[in-house]
Protein backbone atom coordinates (compact mmCIF):
# COMPACT_ATOMS: atom_id res chain seq x y z
CA UNK A 1 0.00 0.00 0.00
CA UNK A 2 1.20 3.79 -0.64
CA UNK A 3 1.75 6.03 1.74
CA UNK A 4 4.03 8.23 0.32
CA UNK A 5 4.08 9.97 -2.48
CA UNK A 6 7.46 11.62 -4.18
CA UNK A 7 7.52 13.96 -7.20
CA UNK A 8 10.45 15.67 -9.38
CA UNK A 9 9.38 18.97 -10.24
CA UNK A 10 10.89 20.44 -13.59
CA UNK A 11 8.69 19.27 -16.53
CA UNK A 12 6.27 17.55 -14.14
CA UNK A 13 4.59 20.16 -11.92
CA UNK A 14 6.60 23.34 -13.30
CA UNK A 15 6.73 24.26 -17.24
CA UNK A 16 10.73 24.78 -17.45
CA UNK A 17 12.44 25.27 -20.90
CA UNK A 18 15.82 26.79 -21.95
CA UNK A 19 13.90 27.73 -25.34
CA UNK A 20 11.54 29.82 -23.72
CA UNK A 21 14.00 32.48 -23.44
CA UNK A 22 16.41 31.77 -26.09
CA UNK A 23 13.42 32.49 -28.74
CA UNK A 24 13.58 35.94 -27.81
CA UNK A 25 17.12 36.08 -28.76
CA UNK A 26 18.17 33.94 -32.01
CA UNK A 27 15.50 34.48 -34.72
CA UNK A 28 16.93 31.46 -36.21
CA UNK A 29 15.43 28.24 -35.08
CA UNK A 30 18.45 25.94 -35.68
CA UNK A 31 21.32 28.40 -34.45
CA UNK A 32 19.58 28.41 -31.31
CA UNK A 33 19.47 24.59 -31.25
CA UNK A 34 23.31 24.53 -32.06
CA UNK A 35 23.72 26.93 -28.87
CA UNK A 36 21.77 24.97 -26.59
CA UNK A 37 23.61 21.83 -27.74
CA UNK A 38 26.84 22.92 -28.11
CA UNK A 39 27.32 25.41 -25.34
CA UNK A 40 25.08 25.40 -22.81
CA UNK A 41 24.51 22.38 -22.68
CA UNK A 42 21.95 20.02 -20.28
CA UNK A 43 25.39 18.79 -18.57
CA UNK A 44 26.83 22.10 -18.20
CA UNK A 45 23.41 23.16 -16.49
CA UNK A 46 22.96 20.02 -14.38
CA UNK A 47 26.75 21.36 -12.95
CA UNK A 48 25.23 24.10 -11.34
CA UNK A 49 22.13 21.56 -10.05
CA UNK A 50 24.78 20.07 -8.21
CA UNK A 51 26.32 23.17 -6.31
CA UNK A 52 28.42 24.58 -8.39
CA UNK A 53 28.22 28.58 -8.48
CA UNK A 54 26.59 30.12 -10.99
CA UNK A 55 29.03 33.40 -11.53
CA UNK A 56 31.92 30.46 -11.66
CA UNK A 57 30.02 28.57 -14.05
CA UNK A 58 28.93 31.81 -16.52
CA UNK A 59 32.52 32.79 -16.46
CA UNK A 60 34.33 29.48 -16.99
CA UNK A 61 32.41 29.00 -19.82
CA UNK A 62 32.54 32.36 -21.61
CA UNK A 63 36.19 32.15 -21.15
CA UNK A 64 35.80 29.07 -23.67
CA UNK A 65 32.98 30.62 -25.90
CA UNK A 66 34.13 34.78 -25.98
CA UNK A 67 31.69 35.26 -28.89
CA UNK A 68 28.90 33.86 -26.57
CA UNK A 69 29.13 36.45 -23.62
CA UNK A 70 26.00 38.03 -24.16
CA UNK A 71 24.15 34.73 -24.34
CA UNK A 72 25.99 32.70 -21.88
CA UNK A 73 25.28 35.69 -19.37
CA UNK A 74 21.39 35.25 -20.20
CA UNK A 75 21.15 32.07 -19.31
CA UNK A 76 21.17 32.58 -15.33
CA UNK A 77 20.21 36.39 -15.29
CA UNK A 78 17.13 35.66 -17.48
CA UNK A 79 16.11 32.34 -16.56
CA UNK A 80 12.62 33.39 -14.72
CA UNK A 81 11.85 33.62 -18.38
CA UNK A 82 12.87 29.83 -18.75
CA UNK A 83 9.50 29.56 -16.81
CA UNK A 84 6.17 28.94 -18.41
CA UNK A 85 4.68 28.75 -15.20
CA UNK A 86 2.70 25.68 -13.44
CA UNK A 87 1.89 22.54 -15.63
CA UNK A 88 -1.71 23.21 -14.15
CA UNK A 89 -3.29 19.44 -14.76
CA UNK A 90 -0.89 17.81 -12.22
CA UNK A 91 -0.50 20.39 -9.95
CA UNK A 92 -4.19 19.76 -9.76
CA UNK A 93 -3.55 16.32 -9.16
CA UNK A 94 -0.64 16.99 -6.28
CA UNK A 95 -3.62 19.59 -4.66
CA UNK A 96 -6.42 16.27 -4.77
CA UNK A 97 -4.08 14.23 -3.58
CA UNK A 98 -2.64 16.84 -0.32
CA UNK A 99 -6.64 17.43 0.34
CA UNK A 100 -7.36 13.33 0.77
CA UNK A 101 -4.54 13.93 3.81
CA UNK A 102 -3.97 10.58 2.73
CA UNK A 103 -0.59 10.85 2.10
CA UNK A 104 2.64 12.08 2.55
CA UNK A 105 4.00 14.37 0.03
CA UNK A 106 7.96 15.22 -1.00
CA UNK A 107 9.42 16.89 -3.91
CA UNK A 108 13.05 15.53 -5.48
CA UNK A 109 14.29 17.97 -7.63
CA UNK A 110 17.12 19.18 -9.40
CA UNK A 111 17.44 22.86 -9.05
CA UNK A 112 20.14 24.97 -8.45
CA UNK A 113 20.03 26.06 -4.82
CA UNK A 114 20.79 29.60 -5.86
CA UNK A 115 17.92 29.72 -7.39
CA UNK A 116 15.34 27.56 -5.87
CA UNK A 117 14.40 31.02 -3.28
CA UNK A 118 12.16 31.86 -6.53
CA UNK A 119 10.25 28.29 -6.73
CA UNK A 120 9.18 28.56 -3.55
CA UNK A 121 8.18 32.41 -3.57
CA UNK A 122 5.98 31.77 -6.83
CA UNK A 123 4.42 28.90 -6.97
CA UNK A 124 2.18 28.11 -3.78
CA UNK A 125 1.64 24.78 -4.34
CA UNK A 126 5.03 23.90 -3.41
CA UNK A 127 4.04 24.49 0.21
CA UNK A 128 1.97 21.12 -0.01
CA UNK A 129 5.16 19.30 0.56
CA UNK A 130 6.40 18.40 4.07
CA UNK A 131 10.02 18.46 2.39
CA UNK A 132 11.74 19.21 -0.57
CA UNK A 133 15.43 18.17 -0.98
CA UNK A 134 16.77 20.53 -3.63
CA UNK A 135 20.07 18.99 -5.22
CA UNK A 136 22.04 22.02 -5.38
CA UNK A 137 21.59 22.27 -1.76
CA UNK A 138 23.23 18.96 -1.12
CA UNK A 139 25.77 18.93 -3.89
CA UNK A 140 23.99 15.77 -5.42
CA UNK A 141 21.65 15.14 -8.25
CA UNK A 142 19.49 12.65 -9.26
CA UNK A 143 20.76 10.16 -10.56
CA UNK A 144 22.90 9.91 -8.16
CA UNK A 145 21.85 6.80 -5.94
CA UNK A 146 22.63 8.90 -2.86
CA UNK A 147 20.07 11.68 -2.96
CA UNK A 148 17.78 9.04 -3.17
CA UNK A 149 18.97 7.23 -0.03
CA UNK A 150 18.93 10.87 1.72
CA UNK A 151 15.48 11.92 1.15
CA UNK A 152 14.56 8.67 2.10
CA UNK A 153 16.66 8.56 5.11
CA UNK A 154 15.82 12.03 6.31
CA UNK A 155 11.84 11.62 6.23
CA UNK A 156 12.11 8.46 7.55
CA UNK A 157 10.01 6.98 4.32
CA UNK A 158 10.08 2.80 3.41
CA UNK A 159 10.59 2.86 -0.08
CA UNK A 160 8.52 -0.55 -0.08
CA UNK A 161 5.46 1.85 0.71
CA UNK A 162 6.07 4.90 -1.66
CA UNK A 163 6.30 6.16 -5.71
CA UNK A 164 8.45 8.54 -7.47
CA UNK A 165 7.49 10.18 -10.17
CA UNK A 166 10.05 11.86 -12.44
CA UNK A 167 9.73 13.18 -16.42
CA UNK A 168 13.53 11.54 -16.64
CA UNK A 169 13.60 7.57 -17.32
CA UNK A 170 17.69 8.29 -16.66
CA UNK A 171 15.86 9.29 -12.55
CA UNK A 172 13.42 6.75 -12.88
CA UNK A 173 15.77 4.20 -13.43
CA UNK A 174 18.05 5.36 -10.55
CA UNK A 175 15.21 5.54 -7.91
CA UNK A 176 14.19 2.13 -8.80
CA UNK A 177 17.36 0.47 -8.06
CA UNK A 178 16.63 1.41 -3.58
CA UNK A 179 13.44 0.22 -3.93
CA UNK A 180 10.36 2.77 -4.34
CA UNK A 181 7.87 2.47 -6.72
CA UNK A 182 8.21 4.61 -10.19
CA UNK A 183 6.02 6.56 -12.48
CA UNK A 184 7.55 7.75 -15.49
CA UNK A 185 5.73 10.79 -15.99
CA UNK A 186 4.59 11.68 -19.51
CA UNK A 187 1.51 13.44 -19.31
CA UNK A 188 -1.20 14.93 -16.94
CA UNK A 189 -3.21 12.19 -17.67
CA UNK A 190 -1.39 9.38 -17.98
CA UNK A 191 -0.01 10.15 -14.53
CA UNK A 192 -3.53 10.17 -13.35
CA UNK A 193 -4.07 6.83 -14.39
CA UNK A 194 -0.99 5.09 -13.51
CA UNK A 195 -1.52 6.35 -9.94
CA UNK A 196 -5.30 4.90 -9.99
CA UNK A 197 -3.90 2.16 -10.94
CA UNK A 198 -1.75 2.11 -7.47
CA UNK A 199 -5.30 2.80 -5.85
CA UNK A 200 -4.17 6.53 -5.80
CA UNK A 201 -7.52 8.39 -6.25
CA UNK A 202 -6.96 11.76 -7.63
Amino acid sequence: MIKTIIFDLGGVLIDWNPRYMYRKIFSDEAKMEDFLTKITTPDWNEQQDAGHLIADATRELIAEHPEFDSEIRAYYERWTEMLNGAIQETVDILTNIYGGKKYRLYALTNWSGELFPYALANFDFLQYFEGIVVSGDEKMKKPDIRIYDLILDRYEIDPKTAVFIDDNERNIKAAATTGLKTIHFKSPQQLAADLAEMGIMV
